[in-house]
This record gives structure tokens, C-alpha cells and sequence, in this order.
């Protein structure tokens, strides 16, 4: 319908959608020690961008939310991506595409969560493949901000037209989380996995008044 901003509509649903995430994460009582870690991989995924700012969407940033996801579990690893975005841009930016940079980031680090819990013995090249793959997806997904926010009208040929523009950065993106997996994937999941084991409490013997 004529009149209707979804551009605005989009991004407030999008807000809406990340409420519900963050109070699901409030209500599920996490342990002091886990936020702290969530806390921490936010700030470093949200750090190692600054630097790439100036390159056609390599970053680091993609390759950390979901080696944290795949290590720590969908919760954190939405936490870790949705963070980043927040953090990076206080120093590079905000605006109504905050909303879905935090979205997109953390639901590659809830999908590699989920990964890690399907196929927890997947192997490097397996988790290579999906940071490559989520080159494109986040790309895809930040389209639709940009499509219904700026291009009128919203039609099939203007949609195809929006993605087919974005090719070349997302094919950047995609590559670049390859690189940065295949240089440090494997050395950053075994780091995060001895400190996942130290937040992990397992009784060796029933605790009192237990059977």
C-alpha cells in the first residue's frame, strides 16, 4: 500500500525480534563467568573490525561470532555476533542499520551454535565451507534493509538488481571469513574450548542430599 514506510516497519520488527532474544537470554540465567566470556568475544569481534573498516567488507568479525557460536552454543554465539555489531559501531557508526548488522552477526553465531550441536565432530573444512557460505548470507540478509529502506520501487527487478550490486562485496566477505578461518580456525576453537571446559560444572560424585 501507498504511504507505507518498510523500511521503518522493517527495522522496528527487526528491533522487536532482538528484544525477545536478549529477554530469552535474561530468563535463561546465565552464570557471571559466561556473560563475562560473552562480553569479551563481543568486544574482540567488535574490535578486530576497526582496522578492516576500510576494506571492502573483510573483517575478522564474521570468522569470531561463529567459532564463539560453534564453541559455546547458539545462545552465546547470537550474544557474541549482536554485541560486536553494537560495540564496532560506536566508533564507526550508528543508524538504523544497527538493528540488522546485530540480527545478521548473531544469527550466524546461533546457526554455527546449532552446527556445533548437530555436528559437533565436523571437520575444518566443514566450518570452512560455512563462514565462507556466510559471506553471502549476511550480505543477503542486509539487502533486505537496504532494498525496502532505500530503493523504490520494491518490485521483482529492483530486488535482483539490489542483489546482484552486492555481489562483489559479499564475495569479499565470504572470502575473507575463509581466509581469516583457515589462518586461525583451528588454534581459536581449541582456546575456546579449554575455557568452555572451565565453565563447564560436572559432578564426579552426587552433591549433598542427592541420590
Amino acid at each position: 500500500p501507498a504511504g507505507i514506510n518498510w523500511g521503518l516497519m522493517a527495522t522496528g520488527m527487526m528491533g522487536g525480534l532482538l528484544a525477545l532474544w536478549y529477554w530469552g537470554f535474561e530468563q535463561g540465567g546465565a552464570a557471571a563467568r559466561e556473560i563475562a566470556v560473552i562480553a569479551v568475544l563481543g568486544t574482540v569481534a567488535a574490535v578486530g573490525r576497526i582496522p578492516f573498516a576500510a576494506l571492502p567488507n573483510i573483517q575478522p568479525t564474521t570468522f569470531i561470532v561463529i567459532v564463539s557460536g560453534f564453541v559455546f552454543g547458539p545462545r552465546a554465539g547470537f550474544v557474541v555476533g549482536s554485541t560486536a555489531a553494537v560495540v564496532a559501531n560506536f566508533f564507526l557508526g550508528h543508524g538504523p542499520w544497527t538493528p540488522w548488522q546485530m540480527f545478521t552477526w548473531g544469527l550466524s553465531g546461533a546457526t554455527a551454535g546449532l552446527l556445533g550441536a548437530v555436528f559437533p565432530r565436523i571437520g575444518p573444512w566443514g566450518l570452512a565451507v560455512f563462514s565462507f557460505l556466510w559471506g553471502y548470507l549476511y550480505g543477503w540478509i542486509m539487502n533486505l534493509w537496504f532494498w525496502t529502506a532505500f530503493i523504490h520501487p520494491l518490485n521483482l527487478q529492483s530486488f535482483i538488481a539490489t542483489y546482484a550490486a552486492s555481489f562483489w562485496f559479499d564475495t569479499c566477505h565470504a572470502v575473507g571469513n575463509l581466509f581469516f578461518y583457515l589462518l586461525l580456525g583451528p588454534g581459536v576453537i581449541r582456546v575456546l574450548r579449554r575455557y568452555h571446559r572451565r565453565l563447564t560444572v560436572e559432578y564426579l560424585v552426587p552433591p549433598a542430599g542427592g541420590n
